[in-house]
C-alpha cells in the first residue's frame, strides 16, 4: 500500500515562497506593482513570474488559515494575495487607508496575512481589516518582500458589479487591477452567503492578446 507524502509545513512553504520571489525579484528588477496582484491564482497574469499552485497551497495552510479563523470566525473565503517588492511600500499602503479600501466584501469583514518573505522563520502577522494602528505598529520593524493575503468572512458577499462602490473606487484608482472577476476558495467552514465559486475559474487570455501580457 503507498503512503501519502506528509503535507510541506507552513514554515517550509513560505521558505519556498520567500526564494521563488527573491529569484523573481532578481530576474525582473523593473516588475510593475500590478503584475504582483492575485499572485495565487493559477488562472491570473502572474503565472510566468511564480508557482501560483505553490503560493495557493501556502495560502490554504492548515497553521495559516487556524490564524484567521481566530481573528474572523470560522467561515473564511480566500479571494486575494499580494507581493510587495518592500515592506515600506506595504506601510505606505496602509498609511493611505488602502487596505479594505477596494475590498468587494459586502459587509466589509475580512484578514490580511502578513508574511515577511525577507526574515525566514518570522511568524506571520494577521490583522483583521479594517487595519488598526496597533496592527501597523507590529510591521515597522519588518524589512525586505511582504506577502500579503487577503481572506473574507464567508458571512460577506463577494460583490462583482462594476458599480458596487469599492469596485468602482479600485477602477479608478488602481487602474490596472480588476477585482470583479477573481476566484474564490472557501478554506474555512461553510460559505453563509450564497458566493459565487465558478467565475475565475478559466485559463487567462494569451499573453500576446494585449497590454495585460507584458512582463515589466
Amino acid at each position: 500500500m503507498l503512503m501519502k507524502a506528509p503535507k510541506p509545513s507552513f514554515d517550509m512553504l513560505a521558505r519556498e515562497a520567500g526564494r521563488m520571489v527573491r529569484k523573481m525579484f532578481a530576474s525582473h528588477p523593473g516588475l510593475r506593482a500590478e503584475r504582483l496582484c492575485g499572485v495565487h491564482n493559477p488562472w491570473g497574469f502572474a503565472t510566468d513570474l511564480l508557482d501560483a499552485w505553490h503560493l495557493l497551497e501556502l495560502c490554504e495552510a492548515e497553521a495559516l488559515v487556524e490564524r484567521v479563523v481566530a481573528v474572523i470566525g470560522p467561515d473564511v473565503i480566500l479571494w486575494d494575495s499580494q507581493v510587495y517588492r518592500g515592506a515600506e511600500d506595504y506601510r505606505a499602503f496602509l498609511a493611505e487607508g488602502r487596505e479594505g479600501r477596494y475590498w468587494p466584501a459586502d459587509p466589509l469583514q475580512g484578514a490580511v496575512a502578513v508574511l515577511r518573505l525577507g526574515e525566514p522563520g518570522a511568524p506571520p502577522h494577521v490583522f483583521a481589516v479594517p487595519v488598526d494602528e496597533a496592527a501597523k505598529a507590529k510591521l515597522a520593524g519588518a524589512a525586505g518582500p511582504l506577502y500579503v493575503i487577503r481572506y473574507m468572512a464567508a458571512t460577506s458577499r463577494f460583490r462583482r458589479e462594476p458599480g458596487f462602490a469599492p469596485n468602482r473606487l479600485g477602477m479608478q484608482e488602481q487602474l490596472l487591477i480588476d477585482y470583479t472577476a477573481r476566484p474564490l476558495w472557501l478554506v474555512s467552514g461553510e460559505d453563509k452567503a450564497g458566493n459565487d465559486f465558478v467565475t475565475g475559474f478559466a485559463p487567462s487570455a494569451a499573453r500576446w492578446a494585449g497590454p495585460r501580457g507584458r512582463t515589466e
